[in-house]
């Protein structure tokens, strides 16, 4: 069974998505989630699934202790999902082509430093677009510019607000995420 680390900052509905998808499958099994913020929702989350949970500091992201502990796990994927800090160079160079992110608009648009959650939802109706949606990336050296994997769009109407976008990427996001790493561990 392949192993999967999720690295998640906030609430971690996705993360939770991904751990409830693979625990009823014999693909792979999330064995750790990673967060920089000890009062992040994804830890309750993650122990309501007996998943162990590591908390790290800024620092300890870029120290190489981190990247020791990742390798003692072995993952096949490292799984970005809803985690702000960019991710080290060290880490990326040992593991190219497997850790992957998720990000809640079409990239290349509203994709950089700064471009998360409802920063990007309000964006996006204060440009009055008619279409936003998910990608999926591989993760390099630089935010939101790696390879796309996939990326699904959805229609927006003059009503839409910053809330309503948030509720219909949120279901993308529950709806694709996994059944993406699923492909890419199959593959």
């Amino acid at each position: 069974m392949k192993k999967i680390i999720v690295f998640a900052s906030g609430s971690g509905s996705n993360a939770e998505n991904i751990i409830k998808h693979f625990a009823k499958t014999k693909i792979a099994k999330v064995v750790s989630v990673f967060t920089n913020n000890a009062s992040a929702k994804v830890i309750e989350r993650a122990k309501n699934h007996q998943i162990p949970v590591e908390i790290f500091s800024k620092t300890e992201l870029l120290e190489r202790n981190l990247l020791q502990k990742i390798q003692e796990i072995d993952p096949d994927l490292i799984v970005l999902a809803g985690f702000l800090l960019k991710f080290p160079d060290h880490i990326i160079e040992q593991y190219p082509h497997k850790i992957i992110n998720i990000h809640p608009a079409l990239l290349p648009n509203y994709g950089g430093k700064g471009m998360y959650g409802m920063h990007i939802h309000r964006a996006i109706v204060n440009n009055k677009e008619k279409e936003t949606g998910i990608s999926i990336h591989y993760v390099n050296e630089h935010y939101d510019e790696g390879g796309i994997i996939f990326q699904k769009n959805v229609l927006l109407t003059e009503e839409d607000t910053p809330e309503t976008v948030a509720e219909k990427i949120h279901e993308l996001e529950q709806k694709y995420f996994p059944e993406i790493i699923s492909r890419l561990l199959e593959g």
